[in-house]
């Protein structure tokens, strides 16, 4: 039985799940089955719950490794200046589809719904508590509390001290490495629930919002959808061929298990480990993947903090008859480029929407709005932004001459990346499958 699970994709494992979870979704719902919805509810929790379980130490340990492995990339400082530049220039043009979007489509406008219903949610954010957020004031409490950010701090701080120490801090340095192998092993027997993941998340989602709750926010909805598909199907093929000079088709063909694991679980950093191996698949190579992938699982997040802040700053202004200026836009930007790193790879970006409603002085109140239909939202913006974490990497390779282009052009033609792949000897993962 087991052998006849690995044979079979494991994207088709996460299709079917999807499949059958709309339809178990509509049957919960259209019969009122508590108990099914209840059930697809635990499902779909448990997942995310152990996706999140893993997010600590693997940020940690994987930022620690990555630091260190700077050590032996040639020109590693201008290669993180790169990928950072890269971030921005991405994440600029990501913002300004999503505002282009909002002038174009308006859609606030016409929108009737009860505003006395609408509170600020619970996790707000402001650049006071950004700036002053990074830094923990007790480093256990960081891990406790699960606040990626800080773990980030934290990790590059120690990650640059023991690249610094040098052969000294090497027991220490093993140790993490020894550790990221262990909680990336863990991890991809998560993954491998995927397609129970995925039936219980969308199974839940039909069951609870259905079309009913959509209808008044579906101009918004097909919006976000249509914004994070511009941006994946257009402006990405267009930096990979004018930038790197690269086949846009192989690089979906090789990016795209990542890309799926994204869509269903909503983490981007719970999809690291799938990320990071399509990268190095696609001909990047591996001592910088190391760095750039995990840095930008927390930090490259064009979906949550480009796109998503964007349409959702408009739709506030627009419902609540607030007029935006030019300076409001630039500041839309502006927050959307430097603010990215607030929304940590967590599932969920209300922090980030919410900085950008307190910087342009919108009521709170109106993140409110969006948070019934936040779920279904977050599975497109978190595919957008594990595909750019997957492409900066990708076109900075290429524009460095550090790609293997033998082995770019023969990602289409490889097994796909998926927990059974990873597990097998890395001498036969790596193989091209013959034509």
């Amino acid at each position: 039985m087991a052998s006849a699970l690995r044979k079979f994709p494991f994207s088709l494992q996460i299709l079917l799940g999807l499949v059958l979870g709309v339809a178990l979704g509509f049957v919960a719902r259209a019969n009122d089955v508590s108990w099914l919805t209840s059930t697809l509810h635990t499902v779909g929790g448990l997942f995310v719950q152990l996706l999140k379980l893993a997010v600590p130490p693997l940020v940690f340990t994987a930022i620690v490794v990555s630091v260190v492995s700077l050590r032996g990339v040639t020109n590693a400082a201008r290669l993180a200046l790169k990928t950072l530049l890269w971030f921005g220039v991405t994440a600029l043009i990501a913002v300004s589809v999503g505002i282009g979007l909002g002038l174009l489509t308006d859609p606030g406008r016409g929108v009737t719904l009860d505003l006395s219903g609408a509170a600020a949610p619970k996790r707000t954010g402001s650049w006071t508590d950004f700036l002053t957020g990074i830094v923990p004031t007790n480093p256990v409490g960081a891990f406790v509390e699960g606040n990626v950010l800080q773990i980030v701090f934290l990790a590059l701080v120690v990650g640059a001290a023991a690249l610094l120490v040098g052969e000294k801090a090497e027991p220490f340095v093993a140790l993490n490495r020894a550790l990221l192998e262990i909680v990336q092993k863990a991890l991809w027997w998560v993954i491998r629930l995927a397609p129970l993941g995925t039936l219980g998340l969308i199974g839940n989602a039909v069951a609870s919002y259905g079309w009913d709750l959509l209808a008044p926010l579906a101009k918004f909805t097909t919006a976000v959808y249509v914004g994070c598909a511009i941006v994946l199907f257009v402006v990405y093929p267009v930096v990979l061929l004018a930038a790197g000079r690269l086949n846009p088709l192989r690089f979906f063909a090789g990016a795209w298990p990542a890309i799926e694991l994204a869509f269903v679980s909503r983490s981007s950093v719970g999809t690291m480990p799938v990320t990071q191996r399509a990268v190095e698949r696609l001909g990047v190579p591996r001592e910088y993947a190391s760095f750039a992938v995990p840095f930008g699982a927390t930090t490259k997040m064009d979906g949550c903090a480009a796109i998503y802040p964007a349409l959702a700053a408009i739709f506030v202004a627009q419902v609540f008859g607030v007029h935006l200026s030019v300076t409001d836009y630039l500041l839309i930007a502006f927050v959307s480029v430097v603010g990215s790193a607030a929304t940590a790879g967590l599932t969920g970006a209300i922090v980030m929407l919410t900085l950008t409603l307190s910087t342009l002085g919108l009521p709170l109140a109106g993140a409110g709005l969006l948070l019934a239909i936040d779920p279904i939202l977050d599975m497109i913006r978190t595919a957008t932004n594990v595909a750019g974490q997957a492409l900066v990497p990708t076109v900075v390779a290429a524009r460095e001459g550090t790609l293997d282009r033998t082995a770019y052009d023969a990602a289409g033609r490889r097994d796909p990346v998926g927990p059974d792949e990873a597990e097998r000897p890395a001498s036969d993962r790596l193989e091209p499958v013959p034509a």
